[in-house]
């Protein structure tokens, strides 16, 4: 008998999902950090984002937004949120270079809707 009390292995029909689902919540569990990237070598980076609105990280959680998403049209940019598109206001427009690559946004939802923090562009390639 082994330590956990089973006299031999599990079979592989009985194993498989097992891995399978304790994998799916394995990577919901990472799938929380939404961006955050709290092991990442860039989070000292990301700490250090400010808009013209303060820090993009004290108030707000910040994520990728996919290319479809946002745009940009005579000099100001747009992202689409919960169906909507929401100006970005130029305050809230980071202008240091993305180091993520990726299209980035940084949402306050609150009773008057949707306002924008901070909003990093992508590399639009």
């Amino acid at each position: 008998m082994n330590r956990l009390g089973l006299s031999k292995a599990l079979p592989l029909p009985v194993l498989l999902p097992a891995l399978f689902v304790t994998a799916l919540m394995v990577g919901s569990a990472l799938a929380r950090d939404d961006g955050r990237y709290a092991g990442s070598p860039l989070k000292s980076w990301f700490d250090s984002l400010r808009s013209g609105k303060g820090p993009c990280c004290s108030d707000a959680d910040g994520f990728a937004v996919a290319d479809p998403d946002w745009e940009s049209k005579d000099g100001h940019y747009r992202v689409r949120l919960d169906g909507q598109w929401i100006l970005v206001p130029d305050d809230a427009v980071i202008t240091e270079p993305n180091r993520a690559g990726k299209t980035m946004v940084w949402p306050i939802k609150d009773a008057l809707g949707i306002s924008i923090r901070c909003f990093i562009p992508g590399s639009m390639i």
